[in-house]
């Protein structure tokens, strides 16, 4: 497949809603919006606690419960993400992970395999953000953090884990 042809399925994918892309785009890690519903689903007295803030620190201490069931990187992930949320007052209105961030706006500009083979630290990933090619994206300060806090846990795939019309190309830019 050529870049062109691969840029232009890219672009009919973003056309489409965040949900519709899950299947292409599965090998992507889950981002803290879907882990917390998926908890809520099986642990509903969990809401209860989402109405107090907590730091990441904090919030993986109370993950780590083995009821809970979550693995390191998923407990990591949740606690960043929850950090970042706020107090949560209705579940219905989780606001944007890194994930959902990563398909709407990294792609905006080049390929996702840019982004998620990447192994970078947070600053690594918040100097990018605030780079003049990457200022205009529309993200605030804090949705940049939690962009780059769900890198750092979930970035740095290896290429095998991407499917192969996703691997070629980069910045479009």
């Amino acid at each position: 497949m050529t870049r062109l042809a691969i840029l232009f399925t890219l672009s009919l994918v973003l056309a489409s809603p965040l949900r519709a892309q899950d299947d292409l785009f599965d090998f992507i890690p889950a981002g803290g919006r879907s882990i917390v519903e998926r908890l809520l689903d099986r642990a509903p007295a969990l809401a209860d606690t989402l109405t107090q803030p907590r730091d990441a620190e904090a919030w993986s201490a109370l993950l780590d419960d083995p009821a809970y069931g979550l693995d390191d990187w998923t407990r990591r992930t949740a606690a960043e993400y929850l950090a970042y949320a706020g107090a949560i007052t209705d579940p219905a209105d989780l606001p944007w992970d890194g994930r959902d961030m990563t398909l709407a706006r990294c792609q905006s500009c080049h390929i996702v395999t840019v982004v998620v083979t990447q192994a970078r630290t947070r600053e690594a990933w918040l100097g990018t953000l605030n780079k003049p090619s990457h200022v205009e994206v529309p993200l605030s300060e804090a949705e940049r953090g939690q962009l780059a806090d769900y890198l750092v846990v979930n970035g740095g795939l290896p290429i095998d884990a991407i499917p192969p019309a996703l691997r070629a190309g980069g910045a479009s830019y």
